[in-house]
């Protein structure tokens, strides 16, 4: 039994030699959708690496209100500026810190509005006063110095901590230790530099460009230097916000508490704002969302992925609906020697599994280096599970045998004469 499928294989293997173009180009089919399966399942992979861990860094035990500007009067009037007051209070803060026992920590975040500046270098990232408790519950890392220190707040200090973006730009050939950067008007020296959220880039932000990273700044010296009021000039106006916090970060001390202070923040917000001028965001419900999304994407696109497979699995009945037109006689011949329908079945489902799995190994093989490539050249995060490359194999191997049946079927039901009589 042994020597009768090793002389099928060793038959089906000659057989594909003997058309080597046509066999590489079939075979090629496979390998493209092999690894297009591979590839496309590794970037919806590293998309969602990227969302979730920007959305594990806002903290997975943290409940976040954020000050939200309400819709603009259509209607002004002829008022050439105004001050517009919406979004968190320090009541709110208060009220918060006092009422719920599941929060350990409400930290409050002010964001100021200004231009990073040292010498000719100028960025518009986030400025944002806050509390030393900032980086424990945001669970944020120091790559360089210190984060904001209670003294710093105790003595109204003018210092900051740079995030890795604004550092990198700011001092490129230098640590940032020590230095003094020019937030709005006041200068403020740096104690310390922030590891980056994510893997960072290698493309660096550009003069005055807004990124999405942040610098840190005391909340006593926002509050000093820059009160609660913030002009912004437009076209023919003059805008003056007015917001006490832009946001307040809830350090919930146990994972299912969190829904539980989520809801009683949104009641209370909604009993004491007349307007709808917050938000409350939940980092939890936003990971269980993405963990969702994660399995859609993923879902989407080995489907589209999985076309191509498809496309190689018609290529190989194609051109096996071919090879038995063209070895009609040679089946015929088989037949009258005393081979079996089983016989004929298995050499032409040999050479299709040959095809599908010769095929699928070297997409595997390119389903690893595909990534890479897109990793290189396009800076964005690929992940290749082990599920995928398994998943990929086996399926372009199912797509050998199921497409592969029919025309081995085919050339095993010829009448041996009519074979014999083919020219």
């Amino acid at each position: 039994m042994q020597g009768t499928w090793s002389r099928a294989i060793r038959l089906g293997i000659t057989s594909l030699l003997l058309h080597k173009l046509r066999s590489f180009l079939t075979t090629l089919g496979v390998l493209c959708g092999t690894a297009a399966v591979i590839a496309m399942l590794a970037i919806g992979e590293g998309l969602s690496y990227d969302v979730q861990e920007q959305i594990k860094q806002l903290g997975s035990q943290n409940v976040i209100v954020r000050s939200v500007k309400p819709p603009e009067d259509p209607n002004p009037g002829n008022q050439r500026s105004r001050v517009l007051t919406y979004g968190i209070t320090e009541e709110d803060r208060q009220r918060i810190a006092e009422t719920f026992p599941g929060v350990d920590q409400v930290v409050p975040v002010r964001q100021i509005f200004g231009e990073v500046r040292v010498a000719d270098r100028v960025l518009s990232p986030r400025v944002l006063a806050t509390l030393p408790a900032y980086i424990d519950v945001t669970g944020r890392l120091v790559y360089e110095g210190r984060f904001i220190a209670d003294t710093d707040e105790s003595r109204v200090a003018n210092v900051c901590v740079l995030g890795t973006e604004v550092a990198r730009y700011l001092f490129p050939f230098q640590s940032a230790i020590g230095e003094t950067v020019k937030i709005g008007r006041d200068y403020y020296r740096v104690v310390g530099t922030l590891a980056p959220r994510v893997r960072l880039k290698d493309d660096a932000p550009q003069a005055g460009q807004e990124t999405t990273d942040e610098v840190y700044i005391p909340l006593e010296t926002g509050g000093k230097w820059y009160g609660n009021v913030q002009v912004k000039m437009r076209a023919g106006s003059m805008d003056m916000e007015e917001v006490e916090l832009h946001e307040l970060i809830l350090a919930v001390d146990k994972p299912e508490n969190v829904s539980l202070v989520a809801n009683a923040t949104r009641e209370m917000m909604s009993r004491n704002h007349k307007q709808r001028d917050y938000e409350v965001v939940v980092p939890l419900e936003l990971l269980a969302r993405a963990e969702e999304t994660k399995r859609m994407f993923n879902l989407v696109l080995g489907l589209i992925a999985g076309i191509s497979l498809l496309v190689g699995g018609i290529g190989i009945m194609n051109v096996m609906l071919a090879t038995v037109t063209e070895r009609t006689r040679e089946i015929g011949i088989r037949r009258a020697l005393g081979a079996r329908k089983r016989h004929i079945v298995s050499q032409f489902l040999i050479e299709t599994v040959v095809l599908s799995v010769g095929g699928g190994l070297l997409g595997v093989l390119a389903g690893f280096l595909l990534p890479l490539a897109i990793e290189h050249f396009s800076k964005m995060t690929t992940i290749v599970t082990p599920a995928a490359p398994i998943l990929a194999f086996l399926i372009s191997a199912g797509v050998g045998i199921v497409f592969g049946l029919y025309p081995a079927w085919r050339a095993a039901s010829m009448d041996p004469v009519e074979a014999l009589r083919h020219e």
